[in-house]
């Protein structure tokens, strides 16, 4: 059993900000979802590959995201090696990405939120680079909605995303790192 967590802030208002980059790829990835709620999250549970998969969106606001995941990991049984977050990365430049595992925060307090919940950080993140060189607030930046170039940057790194998270169900992260972070 695996579980994918797209991070994010619900509300219409944050729709296509740099702080819903988890959102958008799950979102993207299920095509249309029409998406349940339980333990404060949109969730959608497929079998993937033989694999039981659920894919959640926390309601809880991105500071408080760990909430979902541990309500959800520890009620399906869900081993922290079997997670895997997508996050928006202040340090990755805009239109790239890293998988990592066993790592810190590194400043992104969604993620902080999770390790605390969890009591681990041995789960596997896919963090996306919105960085930006005109960047002031991080606050303000991040709640912003992407420009029009950033959007369609974005949009094309889509399909990438969509073969990681596949390689990630059907392989684990290590495997998917070993494949992906080389590129």
């Amino acid at each position: 059993m695996k579980l994918i967590v797209g991070l994010g802030n619900p509300g219409q208002e944050y729709n296509y900000t740099r702080h819903n980059t988890g959102f958008m790829v799950l979102d993207y990835y299920l095509d249309n979802p029409m998406y349940q709620e339980k333990f404060n999250a949109l969730y959608i549970k497929k079998t993937i590959k033989n694999e039981i998969v659920y894919f959640i969106k926390p309601l809880t606001f991105m500071n408080l995201s760990g909430q979902a995941v541990r309500q959800y990991a520890s009620y399906f049984n869900i081993d922290s090696k079997d997670i895997l977050v997508i996050q928006d990365d202040l340090d990755q430049d805009f239109g790239h990405f890293k998988l990592k595992k066993n790592s810190s925060s590194g400043g992104h307090n969604g993620i902080k939120n999770i390790i605390q919940e969890l009591g681990t950080d041995e789960f596997a993140r896919l963090k996306i680079g919105i960085k930006n060189e005109y960047l002031h607030n991080v606050i303000d930046f991040v709640l912003n909605k992407f420009s029009k170039e950033e959007l369609n940057t974005f949009q094309e790194t889509l399909p990438t995303y969509k073969k990681i998270i596949d390689s990630f169900i059907e392989f684990g992260i290590d495997k998917t790192m070993n494949i992906y972070n080389t590129k």
